[in-house]
């Protein structure tokens, strides 16, 4: 078996993308490539201490870098790439989170103005153990302690959008960007579909760990060492980013209202249902109804995201994206550590 290529890529702070789409790309890559990645918090490490307000010390809109774009040669309109996570690592031993003025879910936000005054901005510093893959939570007021699992993810995977557009690492929608989704992590296949020549690919957002709906707006915010292996199917489409997982499917929808995001997501997996497994449309309603699971993965971006997920035990044993997450899995065990 021929040996892949293996490209290392640690962006220099004037390095990295702030945009899905509108990007040069910093590399090309065939498919099959192993990309082993740097990628950078969201605050672009600037926060670092209970003191570092991202007010003080972030510039808006300089949020949330990106490790990218990478052109993936042959990739199409109408084509899809595939992001296998073979292994998403914390960078340091530390991870910041925040509450931000006018950001979030459970306060007052530019789009949703009220009367109420913003939340005061406050930080917390996580301690990473990552021998031990726990995050320690200490109570900013009170002496409340606690260890909790590390579950290392990334928020934002993503390819340039459709029709020219250019979007903010921060917007999540159909090209993928910041959807915030805890089941992006070391395992999972994501596919995207190709809106423009080369697909520019770009990831960043790690979180160690996040829970769902990502509610105040900001998670463990994390450094991350991420290596993924990316692959092309040529003349699959794929109108809104797929992941699957050992266990399950996984259909995303990004929009403003909840409820549109919501109705993205299900009648995705419904098509998903139809193409591969066999179902009708009315059946795989049917289906649908009664076993998915719908987690909110994000609350408080510019879109937000829901998931509907299913466990592949269930539906007809048939295969889909040509077998592509089985094959990448055999692949990233035969990778050198």
């Amino acid at each position: 078996m021929n040996q892949p290529r293996i490209l290392t890529v640690r962006p220099e702070p004037g390095e990295y993308a702030w945009t899905s789409g509108g990007a040069p790309p910093v590399a090309r890559i065939a498919p099959g490539t192993v990309l082993d990645l740097y990628t950078e918090d969201c605050f672009a490490g600037k926060v670092r201490s209970k003191n570092d307000l991202v007010s003080e010390f972030c510039q808006f809109p300089f949020l949330n870098p990106q490790t990218g774009p990478s052109h993936v040669e042959g990739a199409e309109p109408g084509d899809t790439v595939a992001v296998h996570f073979v292994s998403i690592e914390p960078a340091r031993d530390w991870a910041a989170s925040t509450t931000v003025p006018l950001f979030g879910t459970l306060t007052s936000t530019h789009t949703t103005a009220s009367l109420q005054p913003p939340l005061p901005e406050t930080v917390w510093i996580w301690q990473l153990d990552r021998d031990r893959r726990t995050a320690h939570f200490s109570a900013h007021d009170g002496d409340f302690e606690i260890v909790l699992p590390m579950d290392p993810m990334h928020g934002t995977v993503g390819v340039a959008p459709a029709n020219l557009q250019v979007r903010s690492a921060r917007v999540p929608d159909a090209h993928g960007g910041n959807m915030d989704i805890p089941e992006m992590r070391a395992g999972v296949t994501c596919h995207l579909g190709v809106n423009v020549e080369g697909a520019l690919l770009s990831l960043g957002d790690g979180h160690a760990p996040q829970g769902e709906g990502e509610t105040c707006g900001v998670a463990v915010e994390c450094a991350m060492n991420t290596v993924v292996i990316v692959e092309l199917l040529k003349g699959i489409t794929t109108p809104w980013p797929r992941l699957e997982s050992d266990t399950h499917i996984i259909s995303t929808g990004s929009a403003r209202p909840l409820e549109d995001a919501f109705r993205i997501s299900q009648p995705d997996l419904l098509q998903w249902l139809v193409r591969d497994y066999g179902f009708s449309e009315l059946d795989a309603y049917q289906f649908a109804t009664q076993t998915v699971e719908s987690p909110l993965t994000n609350v408080c971006d510019t879109n937000y995201t829901c998931v509907a997920k299913l466990r592949k035990e269930w539906p007809p044993a048939r295969e889909t994206h040509r077998g592509l997450h089985a094959r990448l899995r055999e692949a990233a065990v035969l990778l050198p550590h």
